[in-house]
């Protein structure tokens, strides 16, 4: 379900249609406030102000709702992503913001920061038991903006961009699924660091880019 959602993440949503978007915000506040586990398709409806058979007709089962949920969770995630790297003037300073970004606005965000502190057993399977879909799903997203910084000369091009951005991907997930008792992931500055010392090496930038 969450690969599904990582993959299709970048696709624009059809918002013309109100009542699916009154259900997805209404779903999205009841899973903040109860969990995914304890909340039900009625919960979602009524908090919706719509009847149970109206939110069945635009999300067939409560897994459907769940996925589209997670899936704008991430876009938005991703949508933020790029603002954030825009602010950085060479390659390896968007690798350093780029990191730090993506742990904190997953661990910070209310539904999917949130399941994975109070109910990890939701979420944390889907990442590392479904044969490295979902891995497989964000390595493409960081892949391709590592090959645009190639293709416009900010990176060498020996570098392997999809191994790079493999290994990036299991930097991420390793801290996002078990915690460090090392690095201090509330600390910007120290999530920057260790993104300097150990990410930007990997993409052997050239001088001034």
């Amino acid at each position: 379900m969450l690969e599904r959602a990582l993959a299709d993440a970048l696709e624009r949503a059809d918002e013309s249609d109100e009542t699916a978007l009154r259900l997805l915000d209404a779903a999205y506040e009841q899973f903040c406030r109860m969990g995914i586990r304890r909340s039900t398709m009625e919960d979602v409806a009524r908090r919706a102000g719509v009847s149970r058979i109206t939110a069945y007709r635009r999300f067939a089962t409560k897994d459907a709702l769940v996925e589209q949920v997670v899936r704008r969770e991430f876009r938005r995630y991703f949508d933020q992503f790029l603002l954030d790297i825009q602010q950085a003037e060479t390659a390896a300073d968007r690798v350093v913001l780029g990191f730090a970004s993506a742990l904190g606005a997953i661990r910070r965000n209310p539904l999917i920061g949130g399941l994975m502190a109070v109910e990890p057993d939701v979420l944390v399977p889907s990442m590392v038991s479904d044969g490295g879909g979902t891995l497989a799903a964000v390595q493409r997203f960081v892949a391709g903006q590592l090959r645009r910084e190639q293709q416009a000369g900010n990176v060498s091009e020996d570098v392997d961009v999809e191994l790079v951005a493999e290994l990036m991907t299991r930097v991420s997930a390793s801290f996002l699924v078990t915690p460090s008792r090392v690095v201090d992931l509330d600390d910007d500055e120290q999530v920057r660091e260790v993104a300097r010392r150990f990410l930007v090496p990997m993409l052997r930038p050239r001088p001034g880019r």
